[in-house]
């Protein structure tokens, strides 16, 4: 507690923090700062576009970040908080500009990690926190990976468990009719849909429509939520996926590794049990780190099935490490 303490202090005064949560560990900066926010971006080398998800410590705190809640946006308050889902809303003009990316909405999320709670109510203020990652690279599941990304760049780490979950939370926007979830995660939009009682969509853009490589890095794109327009999640290492029938799967990443290994290159090989999707989850982005400290050359991916809610998540990740770099079988 006394460290947690500390930490409020520092965010109070302006200052960043590393902290854990139950998805992949934050950044944070008071987001009523909009010099503090300013540094976050900067310590990231992340993208001033990129909007950022702002972390309350109870549920009753979203008033001071939005002016309107429907009945919809409670019911998801009621059902998934604290937890992974990140509901968009119109924001309040009080939010700097700089923490939404320019739009009028804003990303809000109450954490399930007891640590961040504890954070964000002694520090008084609603925290503005993207992953705790240089930008683009795998995000931190572990303190060590955000020591390794960010120590002395930010004015403190919270060393506590390794994420939970493993990957970010689900992203909703509310502010359209019908909710669209915009970044795909464990809680899916078939979970939200049944807890609303209202069909809730998938962004086109997560279907391979309406979007294609050259419009994700396009400057006519405003992204609405975290990891729409840059890439992300990318590991040093050259990075493959490799998609198909699942036997096939297996032989075309055992034949690739030998070809490669012949002409000199280190590979690792990323290939989860089937149907294993929480697990795929949970260790995607520690295999992605590990296989960068073991200075691999190449990395193989073996695909998840996209009609599981999770695996589905998963490949959103994985895809995007990958560069969209496919292989077939």
């Amino acid at each position: 507690m006394e460290k947690i303490s500390h930490a409020a202090s520092v965010l109070r005064r302006g200052g960043l923090v590393a902290f854990p949560t139950e998805t992949v560990y934050g950044l944070g900066a008071n987001a009523l700062d909009e010099k503090a926010v300013a540094k976050v971006y900067e310590a990231k080398g992340r993208p001033s576009d990129n909007p950022m998800i702002v972390h309350i410590s109870r549920a009753s705190d979203i008033g001071m970040l939005t002016p309107t809640l429907s009945p919809a946006i409670v019911k998801l308050a009621d059902n998934f908080w604290p937890g992974p889902l990140t509901i968009i809303c119109k924001k309040r003009e009080e939010v700097p500009s700089i923490v939404t990316g320019g739009l009028d909405t804003v990303a809000i999320r109450l954490p399930d990690s007891s640590i961040a709670i504890e954070l964000i109510k002694l520090s008084g203020v609603p925290i503005a926190g993207p992953s705790a990652n240089l930008s683009g690279s795998p995000s931190p599941t572990k303190a060590e990976h955000v020591i390794a990304d960010l120590d002395g760049r930010v004015d403190v780490i919270l060393k506590g468990p390794d994420s939970r979950i493993g990957i970010e939370s689900t992203v909703v926007d509310m502010t359209v009719s019908p909710p669209v979830v915009l970044r795909p995660g464990v809680l899916t939009a078939d979970i939200l849909s049944a807890a609303i009682d209202e069909p809730v969509e998938l962004d086109p853009a997560l279907l391979g429509r309406g979007s294609s490589d050259e419009a994700e890095d396009s400057a006519e794109i405003i992204p609405k939520s975290p990891g729409m327009k840059y890439k992300h999640y990318a590991p040093t290492a050259e990075m493959v996926v490799v998609e198909g029938q699942r036997k096939r799967v297996t032989e075309e990443i055992k034949r690739l590794k030998s070809m490669n290994e012949r002409i000199g290159r280190k590979v690792g090989v990323i290939l989860f049990e089937e149907k294993e999707y929480v697990e795929a989850a949970h260790d995607f982005y520690a295999r992605l780190r590990e296989l960068d400290d073991e200075k691999v050359d190449l990395i193989l991916a073996g695909a998840l099935s996209y009609k599981d809610g999770v695996g589905f998540a998963v490949m959103n990740r994985m895809m995007k490490s990958a560069g969209h770099n496919v292989v077939k079988v």
